[in-house]
């Protein structure tokens, strides 16, 4: 019998899904089976795959499944199933990539740090491996979704069967919980940081209170007053301050030869005479959190990012009390400290001299003589900013003749590196950040005849290398390594500074961290706050402040 065109091309044709919620649960089971490695890895790293911890097992997996299934039956309808179901798979393919390949968490502050980078860094986190998982279980499975995937059918239909669905599935979460109750309750309890991996519902969560912290942020417009009683201690004095504040990028304090690291990683830096604090904690594990928290007076513990952007900040306070106060960059931006300041981009050939592919740090010193010669009448605050670090890329951080520990890992896909090429481009990046500081310090001494000179470096956050299994930065401060967390920070004084190299040794090996900055600077500008009063026990060693108290001591003991 011979066949029409319709009825070959009905025989030929992928068989049709019955309907749209079929489509939905198959496409979690795809999901759940491609882009969950983390969090089933996660999972059978605390439960080992024993025939005791089995059915515990098999209840988890089904159990995020079921969730999994709840949210996509929640949120799919109608005629834009199909492209949800296809963009949350694009989706879920990126996100599987960076929690499988780098152990990182797509969480409020990875999205901040997504929002913030610039098409460099963006371009730099472009990998093959990220390309051909995007395409073979990212698009290639979304155009199947949009190509397949059932119209939806008569509407009351199609809600019954939806709700039928997460019923089933709600019952079923019950019903898989209640055998291992006390294995749940332990689980949820202790092991928080497993569950951040679940992809896409936690990434879908995070976006959200992103979204809505952004959205209060904006509303924000007026500015909180800070540390409005500050007063100069001592306005007489013939020479004024000049102060380079350097903010590093990507760096740990353990990869410091002045630190104790056995490589020798400061060959510069050793030979001029400073003071590495060796014990200081951020205040954040990103660069979105930390800048904006080491200026404000909030402190780690209370800093929140809507907060801290409602209220003067460090340079705010500096600007306000007649210090001019400059900001130079070449990271992706100052995240919101140096908005109402003088602010420069030396990200680009335009201002920065010294670009070869990259633009380096050791650009940001060019016209700074011409500033400074604008404002010799005034105490200066300038603010360097650097690349320094920035992964995961190490190797683009310098040039090829500081590439001195060898083999260096020449590609931002860290896992096709060994542990020992990515220490290497690493340290490389560190003795780049040495030779910068050494420069910075060589340009102050310039001016120490005829300025109050020092130079601080703090950097913003560490890095992991690979221990544990982790990349990059960024993961919950709570549960976050020590690598991530353990910044290095470093001071040199000119010889008419307030304070004395030999007066501040004895706190280099002292618990410090970013809370610490705030107060820091404003003791040096010999400005004094009830906000640093707290602090005072350290700013004893500024000789100016030091010698305001004994006077104020004097006078107090003549009134009585």
């Amino acid at each position: 019998m011979q066949l029409t065109n319709t009825e070959v091309a009905e025989n030929t044709a992928p068989p049709k899904l019955l309907n749209q919620t079929q489509a939905i649960l198959l496409v979690v089971i795809f999901i759940m089976l491609t882009g969950n490695f983390a969090l089933f890895h996660g999972i059978v790293h605390i439960y080992p795959l024993t025939v005791a911890n089995v059915p515990f097992l098999t209840s988890l997996a089904l159990f995020f499944s079921a969730l999994t299934a709840v949210f996509f039956l929640s949120i799919c309808h109608g005629k834009l199933t199909r492209w949800i179901l296809a963009l949350f798979v694009i989706v879920a393919s990126q996100a599987a990539y960076y929690m499988d390949h780098l152990g990182v968490i797509i969480d409020t502050v990875m999205i901040d740090n997504i929002m913030q980078t610039n098409t460099n860094e963006f371009a730099s986190l472009i990998t093959t491996s990220l390309i051909i998982r995007t395409l073979v279980l990212g698009i290639i499975p979304a155009w199947l979704i949009v190509k397949y995937c059932p119209s939806p059918t008569n509407f009351k239909a199609e809600i019954k069967s939806r709700l039928k669905t997460i019923l089933f599935c709600l019952a079923g979460i019950i019903l898989l919980v209640m055998p291992f109750t006390a294995d749940y309750s332990s689980f949820i309890r202790e092991h928080k940081i497993v569950r951040f991996y679940a992809n896409p519902t936690y990434s879908v969560y995070s976006a959200i209170k992103y979204l809505t912290d952004q959205s209060k942020i904006a509303s924000h417009t007026v500015l909180n007053k800070t540390a409005e009683d500050a007063v100069l201690i001592d306005p007489s004095t013939s020479k004024k301050e000049l102060i380079i504040l350097v903010v590093g990028e990507t760096a740990r304090a353990d990869r410091f030869s002045l630190n104790g690291y056995q490589r020798e990683t400061n060959p510069l830096l050793s030979k001029q005479n400073v003071v590495s604090f060796s014990n200081v904690s951020s205040c954040g594990t990103s660069t979105g959190v930390s800048v904006p928290c080491m200026f404000s007076s909030l402190g780690r513990d209370k800093y929140d990012k809507e907060k801290a952007l409602e209220q003067e900040n460090l340079l705010d306070v500096l600007k306000k009390n007649g210090i001019e106060v400059l900001w130079r960059d070449n990271n992706s931006d100052s995240k919101g400290v140096a908005t109402r300041v003088k602010y420069e981009d030396f990200k680009s050939p335009t201002l920065n001299p010294v670009c070869e592919g990259e633009c380096r740090d050791i650009g940001m010193l060019s016209g700074l003589d011409k500033y400074i010669e604008a404002h010799k009448s005034q105490d200066m605050m300038i603010v360097l900013h650097q690349m320094g670090n920035h992964g995961p890329e190490y190797y683009r951080r310098y040039p090829k003749a500081f590439e001195r520990f060898k083999p260096a890992c020449q590609t931002g896909e860290l896992r096709d590196c060994s542990k020992q090429e990515i220490d290497n481009a690493y340290d490389n990046a560190i003795l780049y950040t040495d030779y910068f500081l050494s420069e910075v310090i060589s340009f102050l001494k310039k001016y120490d005849s005829t300025h109050e000179t020092a130079m601080l470096y703090i950097a913003d956050h560490g890095e992991s290398l690979g221990e544990h299994g982790i990349y990059l930065h960024a993961a919950p401060y709570m549960i976050a390594p020590k690598e991530q967390t353990h910044v290095p920070a470093i001071v040199w004084t000119g010889q008419s500074f307030d304070y004395r190299l030999d007066d501040i040794k004895s706190y280099q090996n002292h618990a410090l961290s970013h809370d610490d900055l705030f107060c820091t600077i404003l003791a040096s500008y010999e400005l004094d706050s009830h906000i640093c009063a707290a602090k005072k026990g350290i700013f004893s060693k500024n000789t100016v402040l030091k010698s305001a108290a004994i006077a104020n001591n004097h006078a107090n003991m003549k009134v009585n």
